[in-house]
């Protein structure tokens, strides 16, 4: 009788996460304070957890904000449970604001493939589901031009030993994600996995890209 009972909470436990649509928030998560952005373009790139990501691009010369939260899904105004589950479609992605005379879309493409790990599928060092998976989104065909080009240039060049997984997809949404995600890295430098995790993976491009660094003063 129990193994009859057992079986039969491992079927509906089974079915009702398979069967459960991803369910949609009636409000968005959270807007950014309006601020002049006249000059500057926009970029989306998922390439693990937001935190690391954000603070990768903050420290780019040209750089102007980053903004962490979700897309390359389908729910609609999701949150960080949900998207937690895997079932959003949506990984956790980061909008880059930047200013195109100072640093182009083909750099922020060399930022992001050479910060993270392209070719590990559904995954980022110690973090795993598909909303840690590569993504580089683009705007408008020449964008996609961009990314197709830059990734066969590392095919040719054997930059990886292993396949590219990154998808290349048109951005449809950006989600902004909870305020509190939002600079995390700066804000939480004592945060156990900043400290083993963020600040190793942007120190790690720091060091290998100090010509793309903003200047200390």
């Amino acid at each position: 009788m129990k193994s009859f009972l057992t079986l039969f909470c491992f079927i509906a436990l089974q079915t009702c996460i398979s069967s459960t649509p991803p369910y949609h928030n009636d409000k968005a998560v959270w807007t950014p304070p309006q601020k002049e952005q006249q000059a500057l373009a926009k970029a989306y790139f998922a390439g693990g957890c937001f935190w690391c990501v954000e603070a990768i691009f903050e420290s780019v010369q040209g750089v102007d904000e980053v903004y962490s939260g979700y897309a390359g899904g389908q729910t609609k105004n999701p949150n960080y449970q949900q998207i937690g589950t895997g079932k959003t479609g949506h990984a956790e992605a980061v909008e880059v604001l930047y200013d195109p005379k100072v640093v182009s879309f083909g750099t922020l493409l060399q930022v992001f493939f050479g910060s993270h790990d392209p070719t590990t599928p559904n995954r980022q060092g110690p973090d795993y589901g598909n909303q840690y998976r590569s993504i580089a989104f683009y705007s408008n065909d020449q964008e996609r031009e961009q990314i197709q080009q830059y990734i066969a240039l590392l095919v040719e060049k054997q930059i990886f030993t292993k396949e590219i997984v990154t998808e290349v997809k048109p951005l449809k949404k950006f989600y902004y994600a909870e305020e509190y995600h939002q600079n995390y890295e700066r804000l939480n430098p004592d945060n156990p996995y900043v400290q083993r995790v963020s600040i190793p993976r942007l120190r790690k491009f720091q060091k290998a890209y100090p010509e793309l660094l903003k200047k200390q003063h």
